[in-house]
């Protein structure tokens, strides 16, 4: 599994960038993943319990300060970010792919290698995470959670 922090990414732009990052809102959604047409739904046995949540359309800042440590954090996700509010999406793609290629430089990521009884936590608040098959021929059995939280803004 490889996380990267999503909050050395912010510190690691320039002043220059940061400013006006600071007063974009993103649109995020997942429909295209978890919604009833997408495909994952159609190739997959495994249904969501809560695909109405897990399809809600969102408007976050970019920039946003964490609730707990206060720390400033990139808050986009080539997952789900869709585009910046008032750009289109043309416009959009040029800064986005910009900071998502800034926010996986190697020197904001780390490593997790699944050892039998390895449990991992992360915040998605503040870190993406991409599952890595490190465990080819192995079978690996999961459970998620998802805490509610406060707002990102």
């Amino acid at each position: 599994m490889l996380f990267a922090s999503m909050s050395l990414a912010y510190d690691a732009l320039s002043d220059g960038l940061k400013c006006p990052l600071e007063q974009l809102r993103a649109l995020h959604s997942s429909r295209h993943v978890f919604g009833a047409a997408s495909q994952y739904v159609k190739d997959s046995c495994d249904r969501l319990g809560n695909a109405d949540k897990a399809t809600r359309d969102a408007s976050h800042p970019v920039i946003i300060r964490h609730p707990e440590t206060g720390r400033k954090t990139l808050y986009v996700n080539p997952a789900f970010t869709l585009r910046f509010e008032g750009w289109t999406d043309e416009e959009s793609k040029l800064l986005l792919d910009f900071l998502y290629a800034h926010a996986s430089r190697p020197e904001f990521q780390t490593r997790f290698v699944w050892r039998e009884g390895a449990i991992a936590f992360w915040d998605n608040r503040a870190t993406w995470h991409l599952a890595v098959n490190d465990y080819h021929g192995e079978r690996r059995l999961m459970h998620r959670i998802t805490l509610e939280g406060g707002a990102l803004e």
